[in-house]
């Protein structure tokens, strides 16, 4: 009878040994406004569900994560006004070719640039919206939350001048 050879980690041995390190890594790489997804595709990182399950159970690394976050935000949006303030210096060819112009050349234009740029920045800006309402999202107030609980304010006067008319009407006969 042949034997199955035994494939995997040995038991009691972390995935990660350098879990500590590695929340590092990911705190101070959320922070420069990169995504999370972006850094699990990095050679020998967790997967997305791993680093939530990390956060689930470590509440300090998730309030870590929570503040590199919104670092990151806020150097999304410097990104979206360095992208604004930077000037376009004339007529830009793009090449597939190593950078000679020939017939797979591209040649960008200063409109073309523009509408680019303001791409770049509008979705920032979207995503920055979505992720961080709050601090970026258009000021709206919903009534009943906490911030703004929901006032009843019922004035009967009116009703009781209708009530008061009609009484008459009745009694006057019409």
């Amino acid at each position: 009878m042949v034997e199955k050879k035994k494939t995997g980690r040995p038991l009691g041995v972390p995935l990660y040994e350098n879990k500590e390190q590695i929340k590092v890594q990911l705190t101070g790489w959320m922070s420069e406004g990169k995504t999370l997804r972006e850094f699990c595709r990095k050679e020998e990182m967790p997967s997305f569900a791993t680093i939530y399950d990390w956060l689930e159970e470590d509440t300090a690394f998730s309030a870590r994560f929570a503040r590199a976050r919104d670092m990151g935000h806020d150097a999304i949006a410097e990104d979206a006004l360095r992208i604004a303030d930077s000037i376009f210096l004339g007529k830009k060819v793009v090449s597939h070719s190593g950078g000679k112009e020939d017939e797979d050349s591209i040649t960008v234009t200063e409109e073309d640039s523009v509408q680019h740029r303001k791409l770049q920045i509008e979705t920032r800006l979207k995503l920055l919206a979505k992720w961080n309402p709050k601090k970026y999202g258009e000021k709206t107030v919903i009534a009943g939350d906490a911030d703004a609980p929901l006032a009843v304010a019922v004035d009967f006067g009116i009703f009781g001048e209708l009530i008061k008319n009609m009484t008459l009407k009745r009694q006057s006969g019409e």
